[in-house]
């Protein structure tokens, strides 16, 4: 028996990069494992015959998407919330479509999911939602939008922590920084840049990542809410 031996998980965003390293602790502690995808099927595909997880094609840019997708998932033991967009340019140039998508995914997605969650969960339950070390420093021009998002998710966890921790359901954002996975890899061209901010002069693992969303779900974390994880390296320091 794992740790999450039956307990119902749902990953918004589980397809591939950190996602996927959060369905495979889940999956491989014994939870029962369903993930979102949007445009990645064939990798969502093979992630869930690796793991015995369901793979649902969910839109995250959708409110009632969403909201429909965690209603129908029952009453979770725990919810991640991964799915997220960046967006990079001058702000005076960036097309507006695009930052209120990226606003939609990175913000109102993870808000609507959590309220809708905590609508069923049992006494005990676990939020997680998945920020960046960019919500506390933005130290390079040109991802404003970006950062503004992943800022608004430490005001949804101190705000929800309050609404919820009556019922003993806890909510905590996970911040990483320079992490390797497709969109951001360990030997892409800013790799230098990225490390020259860190003490640890390297990309952090997925599965890194997933060890600490792992264990604010458990059961060691029952008297951390409403907080934000670091796990960057000291890229933020």
């Amino acid at each position: 028996m794992g740790m999450f031996d039956r307990k119902s998980v749902l990953v918004l965003g589980g397809s591939r990069g950190i996602g996927a390293a959060i369905v495979r602790r889940f999956a491989s502690d014994g939870a029962v494992v369903t993930f979102t995808y949007s445009g990645s099927k064939e990798a969502a595909q093979l992630l869930a015959a690796e793991t015995g997880a369901k793979a649902v094609a969910t839109d995250s840019a959708d409110r009632d998407a969403v909201i429909a997708r965690v209603r129908d998932s029952g009453p979770l033991d725990v919810l991640v919330v991964n799915a997220g967009i960046a967006l990079f340019g001058d702000a005076l140039d960036q097309d507006a479509d695009a930052v209120d998508r990226l606003f939609r995914i990175n913000i109102h997605a993870p808000y609507h999911a959590s309220v809708e969650a905590a609508r069923h969960m049992p006494e005990g339950g676990r939020i997680i939602v998945i920020g960046s070390v960019n919500g506390d420093r933005m130290p390079v021009p040109g991802m404003a939008s970006y950062a503004l998002s992943k800022s608004a998710l430490q005001g949804l966890a101190r705000g929800l922590a309050r609404d919820f921790g009556p019922r003993g359901i806890t909510i905590n954002v996970v911040q990483p920084g320079p992490i390797d996975t497709d969109a951001n890899p360990a030997d892409g061209p800013m790799k230098d840049l990225m490390h020259g901010f860190m003490a640890l002069k390297r990309h952090g693992r997925p599965e890194e990542v997933a060890g600490m969303v792992a264990w604010l779900a458990g059961p060691e974390a029952g008297f951390v809410t409403g907080a934000m994880h670091t796990i960057d390296g000291a890229f933020g320091a």
